[in-house]
């Protein structure tokens, strides 16, 4: 995730949500290249001209030389099924789309995600099984290794499941503000006890960027505290 330097990734109306550098963007079709999977929720596909690919050839040579697909998976969460079907990221079938989303979608909108995506699965009653699901992912997809992208309410049910192992930050040198403006993880939250717990691993320097990267901190709740 990208991130100003007062915690935003888009503007309050959502009207800017891409603020980083060139590099950064390299970036992150660099961490595409190590994945299996790309996921995203609804609302970051809906806004976004987004392909959720793994970019030129010289990004897909390296996917192979790592023994990964040419072309990653593409996923995008939609507890409710209100995900456009007519969405950029549809028009692009470089790779199998699959679309998560719950029992509370209706079947009209499941009828037509069906036609849009390869692949539409129902993960749970009123909120996706995170666990289940990564499982299954595996299990059918064989997805060993899944980059989430966001927006904040999918990478706060990511938290709260205790299910990231790594975040990648690039902190940008830009002031958004507004109380409405999303962050990296919006949704339910934690309280202090709960909170997912991280150790930094690397930061980076390039001009006015740092790139910043943590690790999950393991253990029992004694031990955190």
């Amino acid at each position: 995730m990208a991130i100003t330097s007062d915690g935003k990734i888009a503007t309050a109306n959502r009207a800017v949500s891409s603020f980083s550098s060139a590099h950064d963007r390299q970036h992150l079709l660099q961490l595409r290249a190590t994945a299996d999977a790309v996921m995203c929720g609804a609302r970051t596909a809906d806004l976004n001209r987004i392909t959720l690919g793994p970019g030129g050839a010289k990004f897909r040579r390296l996917r192979v030389r790592r023994g990964l697909a040419e072309f990653n998976l593409r996923i995008i969460v939609s507890g409710s099924g209100s995900l456009d079907p007519r969405a950029h990221v549809f028009t692009k079938r470089i790779s199998p789309l699959v679309v998560l989303t719950t029992a509370r979608a209706p079947t009209t909108k499941l009828k037509k995600l069906r036609t849009a995506a390869d692949e539409v699965r129902i993960c749970g009653r009123r909120e996706i099984d995170w666990p289940s699901t990564l499982r299954w992912l595996r299990a059918k997809r064989n997805v060993k290794r899944l980059l989430s992208e966001g927006g904040g309410e999918l990478n706060d049910a990511l938290f709260r499941a205790g299910l990231v192992d790594e975040i990648h930050l690039t902190l940008c040198p830009k002031v958004f503000a507004g109380r409405n403006a999303p962050t990296i993880s919006d949704g339910l939250g934690a309280s202090l006890a709960d909170a997912a717990r991280f150790t930094l691993k690397s930061a980076t320097r390039v001009k006015d960027e740092l790139f910043l990267v943590f690790a999950a901190r393991r253990g029992t709740a004694d031990e955190r505290a």
